[in-house]
């Protein structure tokens, strides 16, 4: 009797582990996270390359932004939905006070994001949004 409790154990574990490592690559793929030119600027200047590699390590990059997001595309309602039912979790257990503070640290985050964005527009600069390169 002692094995198959070992062998259930061990499924179990494993079970456990691939649906770690697997909720951790789909949570990495499916972030939203706004294109960081800085830090792409800053990777092309630590390695050196030219103007012209730089261009075309761009459209690479921006190509392949962009087959993710269609690949993302069919997902999209149900991550939404996932997202917005962890954010209506989270806001269940704070009080009143934090709250108000995270609604004031969201609005702030909107503004300085809308702020950067019109700043990249003015100067001629992409903006920090993959989809935006996709519609190019």
């Amino acid at each position: 009797m002692e094995r198959p409790k070992q062998q259930a154990f061990l499924f179990l574990l494993g079970a456990v582990l691939v649906g770690g490592v697997l909720g951790f690559s789909a949570d990495r793929v499916m972030q939203r996270h706004p294109h960081s030119w800085a830090e792409r600027t800053t990777m092309y200047d630590d390695i050196g390359l030219t103007p012209a590699q730089r261009a075309l390590a761009d459209s690479t990059f921006d190509a392949a932004n962009c087959a993710i997001s269609v690949a993302q595309r069919p997902l999209r309602p149900t991550i939404d939905s996932i997202r917005l039912d962890a954010r209506h979790k989270f806001r269940a257990l704070l009080t009143s006070d934090q709250v108000a503070k995270l609604d004031a640290r969201i609005r702030d985050d909107s503004t300085r994001r809308a702020r950067a964005d019109s700043t990249r527009r003015a100067r001629g600069r992409p903006s920090n949004s993959r989809q935006d390169s996709c519609r190019r």
